[in-house]
């Protein structure tokens, strides 16, 4: 059998059929059109031709609408540091200077080698093609350079509006798309130049599974730039544009280098290289010339800043000057080519992560977490968030990985919060001050039942109930009769808090509380004002607690967190991001009397005694320990720094009694032990080489004396029954300043003062300020016209159902 008659009959492929039938169209239904068009096209529509040929040229465009590919996102660290890159293409778009013409000459010799001949559309090759496609010659195409940038152009449109039909489309295999693709090819070839279409085509095509561009193929294949290509690099990526997966030389090594060799072959007949250059590049082996990275997609990519990137992630998608819909924001994001810069400092990121780590281990077989947030005062800006968990959904290897931001609330990727304990008797020490009175009052200490009838809560009245905290039978938090406010702070004591709230509106404090920056909880959710909430029953995030904390130390001006510096797109234009909102919210006096109350816990001898720094730096704090331990705190804060830190379990309020965490047993677990020990070692780290900066004197506000401490005293008169007028004429003379706070229930009429605090009979400062309260009569009987013969201001009120005491103390230190 002679060899013609044993070889196989070969079928063509659609795609080469419609060559074969365009040819044919383009030849004879349009006659001279083509070559016209080809040579003058603004002369296309001539009486030489045919309707058919009038119709389709006519309509050129007149601009065509040109997408910008597809590009990736990059989030910096705040010294440009790249943390994570974010794609739905991965692709970086470069100038046409920034491509190396070695890889601009590969692929045109291999793609379109009369590229710079040609106006779009190219008559020869398609001729070439019918016959090879015809005569049994290698099948063959004759699609363009011009014709592929607009079939991917029109592809690229399709996945940016998330239009399918657009893509279905742009890829069909019909003879419509192909004469409406060479009339946009002619059109586009009228309006750019070649060196706008060569470098439009390498930016947006696909040079490899998840790679687009060249740039971002130069990247991941060679670890360098397109700038910087060799021969035998651009004729790999050049061969691999019309296959990604059958060319890929990760995958298929062998493949990708029969191509290579052809596209160099090509070089070497077009005179684009010499034979040095084809001998050297064609000897060299592909695995050899791979240095193979990869761009991971999303905040997996950033490493300990993981949680902090997803936080900046979900800043981003909540701003709706990026969009009307999440969709619109999140094709920014993926797809818009965005630089975003953020305030996180890298150094202190990894302090923070290390001495969060070396304490609680990741894998600690306590299953306790931490969560440390740290903010930069009078700015807001973040300079560390970590966590001692994995980034990441739980897997079989790792199942304590989260994706749950322990430092946030559940609108920002994080839970419910956690209960604060007696680290949010801060915030009554703050209204205490900014309602007027001072940390040198003397209040009670002594344990008692606190009746409804004493609570003030003018926004959420149905909310008064008894309530009786106790303190602790030991140590610091042991306390009765008088201790100044200042004290009680250092020790931690509960019952004078609930003393202090009691003189005021728990709405008021709540109201201060909330333009410190916390005014909901973790949850979303509004804030209770209940009298429990002074010991901490509310839950709140380390991110909102260091919120707060920063307020006192930039001396009562409040920062909304900022977390992202600048946005520009490729361009280089500013985008829109969250506004960095600062306001005083405080008096400076009041901050820094708040702040003289909160050193003394950061002593040696008080329930921060673990936080102190070193170099006799000064720092503010307070400690915190939730009800059976189920949460541990510290928040504290020096002139150029405030942090919170946060230790329990993620998922409930389990105690951490009897805890063994990095291999010690600890009966107990409080604010005053790890989380204060966490604060220490980190700021001292953060701040090294930093000046040791001093708070601003809150005794320039103050009244002068030798020792708030020691003030001379005198006994409160007993002022119970008097008018509100004859009993501050009383106090007056003894040498006090007086505050009429709110009416309450009691066996006196109506008018008359029913309590003050401190009570009558107790010793206190001269100059101090005590409270009395008129009453409102009885709470269920009419008022009486005269007052009860014997009055007994201590008198115990009829047993009531109480709220737990949320704090459980530490036998060692207060409440920590």
């Amino acid at each position: 059998m002679s060899r013609s008659s044993s070889r196989p009959r070969r079928a063509l492929r659609v795609d080469q059929a419609i060559v074969t039938l365009l040819a044919f169209v383009l030849v004879s239904v349009m006659g001279g059109l083509l070559s016209a068009a080809l040579v003058l096209p603004a002369v296309a529509t001539t009486g030489q031709v045919t309707r058919a040929g009038t119709e389709l040229f006519s309509d050129l465009p007149a601009e065509l609408g040109i997408p910008e590919p597809s590009e990736r996102s990059t989030i910096l660290a705040s010294d440009g540091t790249v943390l994570s890159t974010f794609y739905a293409e991965n692709r970086i778009i470069v100038e046409s200077e920034a491509i190396d013409a070695d890889m601009k000459n590969a692929v045109v010799a291999i793609e379109d080698e009369r590229f710079y001949e040609h106006n779009g559309v190219d008559l020869q090759g398609i001729m070439r093609a019918t016959v090879n496609n015809l005569t049994g010659g290698a099948l063959a195409g004759a699609s363009t350079l011009t014709q592929q940038y607009v079939k991917n152009l029109l592809i690229e449109q399709g996945r940016r509006s998330g239009d399918a039909e657009a893509i279905e489309g742009a890829v069909e295999t019909s003879l419509g798309r192909k004469l409406r693709e060479a009339q946009l090819a002619i059109a586009l070839e009228q309006q750019q130049s070649k060196d706008q279409i060569l470098t439009g085509y390498l930016n947006i095509a696909q040079f490899g599974p998840s790679v687009y561009g060249v740039e971002s193929a130069a990247q991941h294949y060679f670890n360098h730039s397109a700038a910087e290509m060799s021969v035998a690099e651009s004729a790999l990526l050049a061969g691999i544009t019309q296959s990604p997966a059958r060319w890929d030389p990760v995958a298929h090594p062998d493949n990708a280098e029969v191509r290579r060799n052809l596209v160099l072959d090509n070089m070497l007949r077009l005179e684009y290289i010499t034979d040095e250059q084809h001998e050297e590049a064609v000897g060299t082996p592909v695995e050899e010339m791979l240095d193979v990275t990869y761009t991971q997609n999303g905040c997996g990519a950033a490493g300990n800043a993981a949680y902090f990137c997803d936080y900046v992630v979900k800043e981003l998608l909540a701003n709706e000057s990026w969009g009307e819909s999440l969709a619109d924001r999140q094709g920014m994001l993926y797809r818009g080519g965005l630089t975003i810069t953020t305030t996180i400092d890298l150094e202190r990121q990894a302090a923070a992560y290390e001495t969060v780590t070396a304490n609680v281990p990741v894998t600690d077989p306590s299953d306790i977490r931490m969560a440390l947030s740290s903010i930069e005062p009078g700015t807001g800006r973040i300079q560390a968030m970590v966590q001692n968990t994995n980034y990441g959904p739980p897997t079989e290897t790792d199942q304590d990985a989260t994706l749950i931001n322990l430092n946030v609330g559940t609108d920002r990727g994080g839970g419910n919060g956690f209960l604060t304990g007696s680290l949010f008797k801060t915030f009554t020490l703050v209204e205490w001050v900014n309602s007027g009175h001072s940390i040198r009052d003397r209040v009670n200490a002594t344990d008692r039942m606190f009746p409804r009838g004493e609570w003030n809560i003018s926004c959420a009245p149905e909310l008064r109930d008894n309530y009786e905290p106790g303190n602790l039978e030991s140590g610091l938090g042991a306390a009765n009769g008088m201790v100044t406010v200042r004290d009680a702070t250092a020790r931690s004591i509960n019952t004078p808090f609930i003393e202090m709230a009691a003189d005021m509106d728990l709405c008021a404090i709540l109201d201060t509380t909330a333009a410190m920056g916390i005014d909901t909880q973790a949850n979303g959710t509004e804030m209770m004002p209940r009298p429990s909430m002074v010991l901490g029953t509310n839950q709140n995030t380390p991110l909102q607690i260091a919120e707060a904390f920063a307020t006192l130390a930039a001396g009562g001006v409040h920062c909304d967190p900022v977390a992202i510096l600048e946005v520009t797109d490729s361009a280089g234009n500013d985008v829109p991001v969250p506004p960095s909102n600062c306001a005083e919210v405080l008096a400076p006096e009041v901050a820094a009397e708040v702040t003289t109350a909160l050193e003394s816990v950061v002593q040696p001898t008080a329930t921060g005694s673990n936080a102190v720094l070193e170099d006799n730096r000064p720092a503010a704090g307070k400690t915190g320990t939730a009800n059976a331990d189920a949460a541990a705190w510290f928040s504290g804060y020096t002139p150029q720094l405030a942090t919170a830190i946060w230790m329990g379990h993620i998922d409930s309020n389990e105690s951490m009694f009897d805890s063994t965490i990095n291999g010690q047993f600890h009966p107990e677990v409080y604010g005053g032990l790890y989380p204060a020990m966490v604060f220490s070692e980190y700021t001292n780290r953060a701040l090294e080489g930093e000046p040791v900066l001093q708070f601003p004197d809150a005794t320039a506000n103050r009244p002068s004396t030798s020792d708030d401490d020691d003030e001379p005293s005198v006994a409160v008169p007993d002022v119970v029954g008097y008018s509100v007028d004859d009993a501050t004429t009383l106090l007056e003379r003894a040498g006090f300043e007086v505050s009429v706070g709110a009416e309450r229930s009691s066996e006196w009429r109506a008018g008359g003062v029913a309590a003050s605090s401190p009570a009558a009979g107790s010793s206190a400062p001269r100059g101090s300020t005590v409270n009395i309260y008129p009453s409102s009569g009885p709470a269920s009987e009419e008022p009486s016209s005269e007052p009860p013969t014997t009055p007994d201001p201590t008198t115990e009120p009829p047993d009531e159902d109480e709220d737990e005491d949320p704090t459980t103390e530490a036998p060692s230190g207060g409440d920590d």
